[in-house]
């Protein structure tokens, strides 16, 4: 996918010379929580809506250059990648450099996760499963083949959580098989994490737990 039909230049990058107050007022009017910033030509880096707001409005952003944050991404970076600085940088915009770094333009969070939504991890018709093991036990591949294994496609996985060295991973899968797959990958030490109405297992526990019930309260 060409990422240059997304970079933008909508809003022009910021100079060292410019004053904080215009600054100040250029974010009241716009939805962005950083602004490209250069000097004599070349990229500095961003200047957050957060910092400003604590600046002296009759100095530039010369006077304030150690409050830049020097992230961007290349033109030629693949989306997912760019979705990953994104949240890596707490930022709803990049600003975009080719090979030589030289300053492109930007592109917006919202374009980037446009391209996400298009995906069949979102777009098609499936059932999500979320399982958990622990941190080094779990394989992608591994889930993958388990999957697979029950004549069931893979619409996309990934890590969605880790904590105390355990890892949640989000599988999607097409429409079809989803008991299988569940009972196969509790078989293979994976702990179910999503609730579904198909999974026998769940329902043989409800059911054992309602004739215990019932058997107490004779």
């Amino acid at each position: 996918m060409n990422m240059e039909e997304y970079v933008l230049n909508d809003v022009a990058i910021r100079h060292f010379s410019d004053k904080i107050g215009d600054l100040q007022n250029d974010f009241n009017q716009l939805t962005y929580s950083h602004l490209p910033v250069e000097n004599n030509g070349i990229y500095m880096g961003c200047i957050s809506e957060n910092d400003i707001r604590c600046f002296d409005a009759e100095k530039s952003i010369e006077d304030y250059q150690y409050a830049l944050e020097g992230f961007f991404v290349r033109n030629a970076d693949y989306w997912l990648d760019i979705l990953e600085s994104f949240a890596q940088n707490n930022s709803n915009i990049l600003p975009v450099l080719d090979g030589e770094n030289e300053y492109l333009g930007y592109v917006e969070l919202n374009e980037i996760m446009g391209i996400f939504n298009e995906t069949p991890f979102l777009n098609e018709a499936g059932n999500i499963i979320v399982v958990e093991k622990g941190f080094k036990d779990y394989s992608l591949s591994e889930i993958s083949q388990i999957v697979e294994s029950s004549n069931v496609h893979v619409l996309g996985l990934f890590v969605s959580k880790i904590e105390n060295d355990l890892a949640q991973i989000t599988i999607k899968i097409n429409p079809t098989g989803l008991n299988e797959v569940i009972q196969s990958l509790r078989r293979y030490g994976y702990n179910i994490i999503s609730q579904h109405q198909e999974d026998a297992f769940n329902k043989n526990l409800r059911d054992r737990s309602k004739y215990l019930d019932k058997y107490l309260n004779i």
